[in-house]
């Protein structure tokens, strides 16, 4: 293989990936601008549809083990087209939902479907695809492109909503999704990269075994739950929020957007620190900030000005946390199982989303307002900079025996 053919093959795969991380993720953080339609609609409480975006990104969490195993033994765009393949049908289904179950079924297949085209698999593309020394820049810029994508979609879709209507809406965005069977061929590339090839002598049994046994990856696999839990609900049930606030629609859509385009600074800029510097000490930080800030804006009175501020910062700490996480995973057990191994970790993010996402949704019509689920990200980001201090960031004992 030339050497320009070398550098060729990561530039495609961060295309590929940058682009299927846009449209999924736009597509994925745009749900909650159907909760008050949809329930409207429905004639239900905020619980029904809470509960139906939880088991969405719960099967997220299942299916990314799941797809990155797939991906790892077959191909990340082979697993990718499966997973846009569900997309694109779990979004018809929902543009034509009438009760419980069909709400309940397409936000869980949609969830199925974005495991397969979403952090487990492209991560994994990318991880293997690049060298060492620029592996957590490159994860950054490509969770960056899908920060940008939450930028330009949710408020678009957030127009299309007012223009069109919310079912028809969704039926325009299925079209959008299958753009992305296009860029999933990208990902092909990944297998043919040298990285890819320098494998590894142990079976997926004995990895799962391996990062099981390892108490920093299941201490970051717990923060990781926390870093769930306060996206999802946040990205849920921010323009309810605010539209109880008495504030304008236009704000909880452009509170989101903001929060896409300022995390495609925080993931780049924390992306390129992981390279240089702690990556478990980077993590505290991230997670202590975030819960300062939920402090901050419980105090603090809502207005237009207020929540778009609030919303900016909190982009640059919103998914910065993932090319760190993703990072120090291939720090504790190489890249060649990377999107399993994320993938489980992500599974633990995505019960972290669950719960965020339904308890949300359970305390508001219980108490009439979210006061309770902030004071609870406030503690959980606490929590999460503390897990992070006893991670031990070096190889596992089987990686430096090889070095030695």
């Amino acid at each position: 293989m030339t050497s320009s053919n070398k550098n060729l093959i990561p530039l495609l795969v961060i295309i590929g990936g940058s682009a299927l991380l846009l449209i999924s993720f736009g597509l994925r953080h745009s749900f909650g601008l159907y909760l008050v339609p949809v329930s409207e609609y429905l004639n239900t409480g905020r619980e029904l549809f809470s509960f139906a975006s939880a088991l969405n990104v719960l099967m997220i969490g299942i299916g990314s083990p799941l797809f990155g195993a797939l991906s790892d033994k077959y191909g990340s765009g082979k697993a990718s087209i499966l997973g846009i393949i569900l997309v694109i049908i779990s979004l018809f289904w929902m543009a034509n939902v009438e009760g419980a179950f069909s709400i309940i079924g397409s936000q869980t297949l949609f969830g199925l479907g974005s495991a397969g085209c979403g952090t487990a698999v492209v991560l994994g593309a990318v991880g293997r695809s690049v060298h060492s020394a620029n592996r957590t820049l490159s994860l950054g810029i490509v969770m960056a492109a899908g920060s940008f994508g939450q930028f330009i979609m949710v408020p678009s879709i957030s127009y299309l909503i007012e223009i069109f209507g919310w079912s028809y809406s969704l039926f325009l965005l299925s079209f959008v999704a299958s753009i992305m069977i296009i860029f999933s061929f990208f990902l092909n590339f990944s297998e043919k990269s040298e990285s890819s090839k320098s494998g590894t002598s142990q079976t997926l049994t004995e990895a799962i075994k391996e990062a099981f046994k390892s108490k920093s990856f299941n201490l970051l696999s717990l923060g990781f739950f926390v870093c769930g839990f306060h996206v999802t609900f946040v990205a849920v049930h921010l323009p309810a929020f605010v539209k109880d606030e008495n504030l304008p629609f236009w704000v909880g859509g452009w509170a989101l957007a903001l929060i896409g385009i300022f995390n495609v600074i925080g993931t780049i800029y924390f992306g390129y620190l992981g390279d240089r510097l702690s990556k478990k000490n980077l993590l505290a930080l991230l997670y202590g900030l975030r819960g300062l800030l939920f402090l901050l804006f419980i105090f603090i009175p809502k207005t237009e000005l207020t929540v778009l501020i609030f919303a900016s910062l909190l982009g640059i700490l919103w998914l910065s946390t993932v090319p760190l996480t993703s990072g120090i995973i291939t720090v504790f057990f190489g890249p060649y199982y990377m999107s399993m191994l994320y993938g489980w970790a992500f599974f633990v993010h995505q019960i972290g989303s669950f719960f965020g996402s339904w308890f949300g949704g359970r305390l508001f019509d219980i108490y009439g307002s979210y006061d309770l689920m902030w004071w609870i990200c406030v503690i959980l980001g606490i929590v999460a900079a503390l897990l992070h201090m006893p991670i031990i960031e070096k190889p596992v004992e089987r990686l430096q025996n090889q070095k030695t």
